[in-house]
């Protein structure tokens, strides 16, 4: 019987752990990450490099294709019988039909900021600088300033 191939979504730290899961379980695993790097939003963060020893140490590198966009998932029309699933990637300008037998999407819930404004009464008065913690990442951006949680 041939090896199960799984499709992981992302490589922040739920598509990383599903790729060395799938791995334990002797299946393939093909992570895709839009990016050119690990980490997703975490790649500001000192996390970063507990990541970087996490594909090191488990040898996961080799299963993640970087610069890779997923554009949709779709059960085969044969579905019912082979359980299987498409999904259309795209990498350097060309697009791509693959097929798995099973897919995870380790996206994370944070991928599309969202400020909920609404909830604070006035707001629209504000004439100072708001921004989701997404976007972060110069800490010295910030020096000299006063801020409100």
């Amino acid at each position: 019987m041939a090896k199960k191939i799984i499709a992981v979504i992302g490589s922040e730290v739920c598509g990383l752990s599903s790729v060395k899961c799938c791995l334990d379980e002797d299946l393939e695993s093909v992570c895709f990450e839009r990016t050119d790097d690990i980490g997703g939003l975490s790649s500001y963060q000192q996390v970063l490099k507990y990541f970087r020893m996490y594909v090191k140490d488990f040898n996961l590198l080799n299963c993640i294709r970087f610069k890779t966009t997923v554009y949709s998932v779709k059960k085969r029309p044969d579905f019912s019988n082979s359980g299987q699933w498409e999904v259309v990637t795209e990498c350097k300008g060309k697009k791509k039909v693959n097929v798995f037998d099973g897919v995870m999407v380790c996206t994370g819930h944070h991928t599309n900021a969202h400020l909920s404004l609404e909830r604070f009464p006035g707001i629209e008065k504000f004439k100072g600088q708001y921004f989701h913690s997404r976007d972060y990442k110069i800490p010295e951006a910030l020096t000299g300033k006063e801020y409100y949680c």
